[in-house]
């Protein structure tokens, strides 16, 4: 559909039997056609002529949701490229351990504290980010931030002791992670909702696989090179980046309840990737002080925090289990850097395969709901595939366990390394499309809360899974991780079952 038949359609449509439509996260877009469906009178169709869209998009130009196809996706690929770098040059920090020790007669552990920094600023950075995107814009503080990761990426690099080192890994941490946390945001804003699950499918993925393609990269490359030279692959994927992010991306954040005689003039592209625009309509968004508050205010929500809990936990088993597996390999099985490195294109294959699937999966399971509920769809029907991909992490953390329990093939710990994150694809994808449905009006909050649980869990998970497993042994403190992890997907039948109704006791976000 061109943005001159949104526009003609647009007048004969009601602006205001859109947020009635939308009021506690229920999205009526599988509509069956337009003669048969209530739902559908007088609302703008998508191209299939049976879907309505969802928000439904304005007459302005601007409006993100009216920009071309070509330009949603390679956004979509500039978001996704950045989102990725965050974890890639945060994991790519794992295998330089012990040659940085050697040269600057440190321990390892002490060194290795280099990288448990920075995953917990990743979060905190990215938090941040998200607060400032809501008054300033999202594109001018995307540049910024990533300008400043780029340059920490550079200082990380050039560090010649372990003190500037650590500084340069903390502030990189701090800056790096804006896309990662936007990333819900940018989706939510110029796709429609039945276009979410796929959408985030295809962003998830390359971000869950990016924390395995840093070390298995660097692996390959310190056979030859020194620890640097894993860095200045960073930078220069960082360059790309950005240059990618100047010369394509657009300001997304877009009030469609503002009337067109009251709204600002947008200014032409450059002046928005310098916030020019933004800085001038910040009177018709809410004050600083509101948009830092917006995180915490969404905290009363009880979805959403039963989504986190299970985040934090099953967040942190993945990230416990990729911080320790070139230990386990080197010590127990005696790998070598390039045996390493292609241990880690099982992370691939997992994360390939819970997307390819994923990708036909959450679009079936919505229109097989919507068939069988008048044509609606509702957030709690996203969370359906997250019971099947949460079995399937268990019972891989119960397996990895017992494998390096009693030493098993490690093909072994490979499939069963490649089929938990393939579980974590696949469920990620559906908790995400949930509280961006369920909660439309905040998505670069819930997601940035999304990265922070993550964020600490992996920061938790990194100091206790190796003095457990030596403890306990790796059955035992694997085994316990699976049941946790098991125990708060029992969060999920709470949502599937009563998940509407408290949405509705408690009302929409006010912001």
């Amino acid at each position: 559909m061109t943005t001159n038949d949104l526009r003609s359609c647009s007048s004969q449509t009601s602006q205001k039997s859109v947020p009635e439509m939308n009021r506690f996260g229920e999205k009526d877009i599988y509509a069956r056609a337009r003669a048969v469906s209530p739902y559908s009178r007088g609302l703008i169709l998508a191209p299939d002529g049976k879907t309505v869209l969802d928000p439904q998009p304005s007459n302005h130009p601007n409006d993100p949701l009216n920009w071309s196809r070509s330009k949603k996706h390679i956004t979509l690929f500039t978001i996704t490229l950045i989102s990725c770098l965050t974890d890639f040059g945060s994991a790519i920090g794992i295998p330089t351990v012990i040659p940085q020790s050697y040269e600057w007669q440190r321990p390892p552990a002490e060194v290795q504290h280099s990288l448990s920094a920075n995953i917990f600023c990743l979060g905190a950075g990215g938090f941040v980010a998200i607060q400032l995107s809501e008054y300033f814009g999202r594109l001018p503080v995307l540049l910024v931030f990533h300008t400043l990761g780029l340059a920490t990426g550079i200082w990380s690099g050039a560090a010649t002791s372990y003190d500037s080192y650590l500084a340069a890994r903390v502030l990189n941490g701090l800056f790096s992670g804006v896309a990662q946390s936007g990333g819900l945001m940018w989706i939510k804003e110029i796709y429609f909702s039945h276009e979410h699950p796929r959408m985030i499918n295809a962003w998830a993925g390359p971000v869950i696989v990016s924390p395995f393609i840093g070390p298995m990269l660097a692996s390959f490359m310190m056979t030859t090179t020194s620890w640097r030279w894993p860095f200045w692959l960073y930078t220069i994927l960082n360059a790309i980046a950005l240059v990618l992010a100047v010369l394509f991306l657009d300001e997304p954040l877009f009030d469609r309840e503002t009337p067109n005689a009251e709204r600002l003039d947008c200014g032409s592209r450059w002046q928005r990737l310098l916030g020019i625009p933004q800085w001038r309509s910040r009177h018709l968004r809410p004050g600083l002080l509101s948009c830092l508050a917006r995180p915490l205010v969404i905290l009363n929500k009880i979805p959403l925090l039963l989504i986190l809990l299970w985040g934090y936990f099953n967040y942190a088993w993945v990230i416990g289990v990729n911080t320790t597996t070139a230990i386990w390999l080197t010590t127990i099985y005696h790998f070598q850097p390039v045996s390493l490195g292609c241990f880690y294109f099982a992370a691939l294959v997992g994360v390939g395969l819970g997307q390819i699937g994923g990708h036909w999966l959450h679009d079936a399971i919505g229109r097989w709901f919507a068939a069988r509920h008048n044509g609606k769809i509702e957030p709690e029907a996203r969370l359906l595939l997250s019971y099947p991909a949460s079995a399937l992490m268990f019972v891989s953390l119960v397996i990895l366990g017992l494998a390096l329990q009693n030493t098993w093939h490690y093909m072994v710990i490979a499939v069963f390394y490649g089929a938990q994150l393939c579980g974590l694809e696949v469920a990620i994808t559906a908790i995400s499309a949930f509280i961006v449905d369920a909660y439309p009006e905040v998505p670069g909050e819930t997601g940035a809360w999304l990265i922070l649980v993550r964020t600490t869990g992996g920061f938790m998970a990194s100091y206790i899974q190796l003095p457990w497993v030596q403890r306990d042994g790796a059955a035992v403190a694997l085994g316990v991780q699976a049941a946790i992890g098991g125990f708060t997907t029992l969060l999920f039948l709470v949502l599937s079952f009563f998940g509407k109704q408290i949405r509705q006791w408690q009302g929409p976000v006010n912001v």
